[in-house]
């Protein structure tokens, strides 16, 4: 599951050059879990370089990981307790960032939506 997250990662690199920039700071986070359950919570980007950045979920319990920009396509590894992660999301014209995420060897997909916190 690392080498998919490692993959799709790098794709995104591939899309165009991008900047992590765009997209830091605070949101306000809208979810629903694979089995139609809601939460909500916070998250932090930080940008780490031109191109990458690290993210932060609070949700109930904490999220760590690693993300990027590329073009809309907004990508991010995490690590949920033992468990590896991915979230693919879209860039929204109005900065808020709409997605899908899975967790490794688990069943289904969930949505959430990163609003921006201004």
């Amino acid at each position: 599951m690392r080498a998919l997250i490692i993959a799709v990662l790098l794709a995104a690199c591939w899309g165009a050059s991008a900047s992590a920039q765009t997209v830091g700071g605070k949101y306000r986070v809208a979810g629903t879990n694979p089995d139609g359950s809601a939460y909500s919570g916070t998250a932090l980007i930080t940008p780490s370089s031109d191109s990458t950045c690290r993210i932060e979920w609070q949700t109930g319990s904490t999220s760590r990981g690693i993300c990027m920009l590329a073009n809309k396509a907004f990508a991010a590894g995490y690590q949920l307790g033992k468990n590896v992660g991915l979230v693919v999301y879209e860039l929204q014209p109005d900065g808020s960032l709409k997605g899908v995420w899975t967790v490794a060897d688990q069943p289904g997909a969930g949505t959430e939506t990163l609003i921006p916190m201004r």
